[in-house]
């Protein structure tokens, strides 16, 4: 499956079904960032709600 990568957001997270193989980038064309606690005071507490279990892909160059 050929996907384009969306140089605006960078991603290293390799299972994720939108991730753009080799080239570090999502290829959705927005993502929606949710939080892991009801008190959110670093990084560690959010998540990218977007996520969803898949293999690396290919992209387009």
């Amino acid at each position: 499956m050929n996907k384009t990568p969306n140089s605006s957001i960078k991603c290293s997270v390799n299972n994720c079904a939108y991730h753009c193989g080799e080239q570090n980038y999502c290829t959705l064309n927005e993502i929606k960032v949710g939080c892991c606690d009801a008190n959110v005071t670093n990084c560690a507490s959010t998540e990218c709600a977007s996520f969803q279990l898949g293999g690396p892909g290919g992209c387009k160059h």
